[in-house]
């Protein structure tokens, strides 16, 4: 347990992408089976406790510190691991080299087999062992909130590092392993052989395009590539193989049971990459009516005829046995519609090429693209395999230009990790005659100077508290970028912004010359 909060410890505090795959891969590098794997599991975010959480924790740390003083330091500090780390007293005699340390496997598996009654007391001799940092490590283990700036790809990727395998090789195995991963170090490392990819309707690592930004746009060599629009719904992967039907979405989580009747219409033996959407009589819908199914386990029958999914393909993976990842884009895609006309798959069509000449072309459609609820384009190479990742060069998404409002801060919360001493959660809203509704939350956009400011400011014009969050008086003005406004029953404004983020703050704007709720309506209507 130690080496693992020590590598969180270090990780929280390394800004760096490239420092922390080297602080990863070392300690892969020097920690044994099954520990690393586990340690692997935690920062992808595969390990998951049923009987360890948070109302726990919260409930030990009160058998022991005041509550009044524990809920104090909770505001300030704004994160329960972290809190109840600090605030947790000593116990007498346990000090320096006396602790004794579980190790992780230890924590993993016991927690994983003990049952209701058994996890407190676990907790508490644990909790008792370890120091700040260790409790801290713990606990952020155990309620699978790390926070420490590392993606489920950039772990893989440091186990990669331990050999010479293609990190995009570990993607490929990755959904036929369990953790802790023995077969996935064994190989990287040499020892073993690679191991099999599952045969059914397992996952395949999805390609992915790099925004293309303003300079890169003259240089484009157009006549290399072609042209797509950018649905407006979630990157899916369709996977019906060996008798088994997969729903996947981007990044392989398992969301076949949110839609059953994508399940039922895969009757055939392929892979497919493609966009979710809803479709009612040919017209694709707001993602606010897609949103209405996401993270379910089950959807009832009402729900599936009010919001009917559909898939618009872009890819073809296998046919059958064969995988066309190798071929070129213009191979693949003359595949695709091939066995599209074939097939005739109900609830799924191809998502059509866009014919241009010149990037002017392009331009325009993109200008208009807001008009006919698109996201924008795609430019991929006519030429290109179809590669896991992001690889730079062969696609391109070309997003329409976001929408801007100017909005009035209402409350403000503490965030997490390096920023839980700070308040950089804003929620926000517009003018409804004399009162202020709120349309949105935001939590990125600014600098960190900009995040000193904002706090500073919040604290000086707090007008109440409610735990970690505070209201404050209408004076301060931000300007939101985002990319639609949709209605929203579950919003007091009546609308929602999709991906709301803070495009710069109006310190100049008084508060009263913020936008109206009649403002939104009618970008919502765009």
């Amino acid at each position: 347990m130690k080496p693992f909060a020590a590598l969180l410890d270090s990780l929280i505090f390394t800004p760096s992408r490239n420092a922390k795959l080297r602080l990863i891969a070392d300690y892969m590098a020097h920690t044994p089976d099954p520990d690393r794997g586990y340690a692997l599991a935690a920062l992808t975010g595969d390990l998951a406790f049923r009987t360890a959480k948070p109302a726990l924790i919260r409930q030990l740390v009160a058998e022991r510190v005041d509550p009044e003083l524990f809920g104090w330091s909770y505001d300030f500090v704004g994160d329960l691991a972290e809190t109840a780390a600090l605030i947790w007293p000593e116990r007498p005699g346990i000090q320096g080299s006396n602790r004794d340390w579980p190790h992780l496997a230890e924590v993993v598996e016991r927690l994983d087999s003990a049952g209701r009654t058994e996890v407190p007391g676990l907790l508490a001799e644990w909790l008792d062992a370890l120091d700040a940092t260790g409790r801290w490590a713990l606990l952020k283990l155990i309620t699978g909130g790390l926070r420490v700036g590392v993606s489920a790809r950039l772990a893989k990727t440091a186990v990669a590092t331990l050999g010479t395998i293609d990190p995009a090789e570990v993607e490929e195995v990755w959904h036929g392993l369990e953790m802790p991963y023995a077969p996935l170090f064994a190989w990287v490392e040499g020892k073993a052989p690679r191991p099999a990819v599952e045969a059914g309707a397992g996952f395949r690592p999805l390609m992915l395009a790099n925004p293309l930004e303003a300079r890169e746009i003259e240089a484009l060599d157009a006549a290399a590539y072609r042209a797509e629009w950018k649905w407006d719904g979630i990157r899916v992967q369709i996977a019906a193989r060996g008798g088994q039907r997969r729903l996947y979405s981007r990044t392989g989580d398992d969301i076949s049971g949110a839609f059953p009747d994508i399940l039922e219409a895969m009757d055939f033996d392929a892979v497919l990459d493609g966009e979710l959407l809803v479709l009612r009589e040919g017209e694709v819908a707001p993602f606010n009516d897609l949103q209405q199914r996401l993270n379910r386990k089950s959807v009832t029958p009402k729900l599936v005829r009010a919001h009917p999914a559909h898939v618009r393909l872009y890819d073809l993976l296998f046919d059958g046995d064969e995988d066309l990842r190798p071929l070129p884009f213009d191979t693949r895609r003359a595949k695709l519609e091939g066995w599209h006309a074939r097939t005739g798959p109900d609830r799924m069509d191809v998502s059509p090429l866009i014919p241009f000449a010149h990037l002017d072309e392009l331009k325009a459609l993109r200008a208009g693209a807001r008009d006919a609820a698109i996201e924008g384009l795609m430019l991929k190479r006519g030429d290109s395999p179809y590669l896991a990742g992001r690889p730079k060069g062969p696609w391109f998404k070309w997003k329409r230009d976001p929408l801007t409002l100017d909005v009035v801060l209402m409350y403000a919360q503490r965030g997490h990790g390096k920023r839980s001493s700070f308040y950089s959660d804003y929620t926000f809203g517009v003018w409804r005659g004399t009162d202020l509704v709120p349309v949105g939350k935001a939590y990125s956009g600014f600098t960190d100077a900009g995040l000193l400011e904002l706090d500073k400011w919040v604290r000086n014009h707090t007008t109440d508290r409610f735990g970690p969050v505070r209201a404050v008086e209408p004076g301060l003005v931000l300007e939101v970028a985002f990319d639609s406004a949709h209605p929203s029953p579950r919003h007091k404004s009546g609308y929602a912004l999709r991906f709301p983020r803070i495009h710069r703050i109006r310190w100049d704007k008084p508060a009263e010359e913020a936008d109206r709720i009649e403002t939104v309506t009618g970008l919502a209507m765009t």
